[in-house]
């Protein structure tokens, strides 16, 4: 079994999830299920099928949060001591080019928000940042080509 990294802001929303999903989503569509047997010949009857369908996702996802949360790795940036980009490293970068600048944290595949600035540590990018320090300019391959960054900054918090 592989561990699963993750932040702890990352599991405490999986766990929010997995409660919302065990204490309200769970009794509704159980609910809605008897609504729909309640109405006769299951052959023909679209809500049980929908109500069944719903349950069936409802209950896959609650396996798969079980399971993440079970092989939880969680990491708390704030007690990170290095300069090196690791796991929750939040990194200033500068595009070389346009000196345009971005910030990005490097989260749990779980936990990725690009908007946001919460990039996979499984993400091409962020694999070839990894210890990295600040100063250090790499090149990263994106879709629309090769992009040259500079390293501004290298934070836990």
């Amino acid at each position: 079994m592989s561990q699963v990294p993750m932040t702890v802001q990352g599991k405490q929303k999986m766990e929010e999830e997995l409660k919302q999903l065990k204490t309200v989503a769970r009794p509704q569509v159980i609910q809605e299920i008897s609504t729909a047997r309640a109405h006769g010949d299951l052959s023909e009857n679209a809500e049980y099928d929908a109500a069944k369908e719903k349950q069936s996702f409802i209950e896959g996802r609650i396996k798969e949060l079980d399971d993440k949360l079970a092989r939880a790795h969680v990491v708390n940036p704030k007690e990170i001591r290095t300069d090196k980009i690791v796991f929750g490293a939040t990194i200033q970068l500068m595009d070389v080019d346009n000196e345009e600048k971005r910030t990005f944290q490097i989260v749990g595949v779980d936990e990725v928000d690009i908007k946001a600035g919460r990039l996979s540590i499984e993400s091409p990018i962020a694999r070839q940042l990894l210890n990295k320090s600040a100063g250090d300019v790499v090149t990263v391959k994106v879709p629309k080509g090769n992009v040259e960054y500079e390293i501004l900054s290298v934070k836990y918090e």
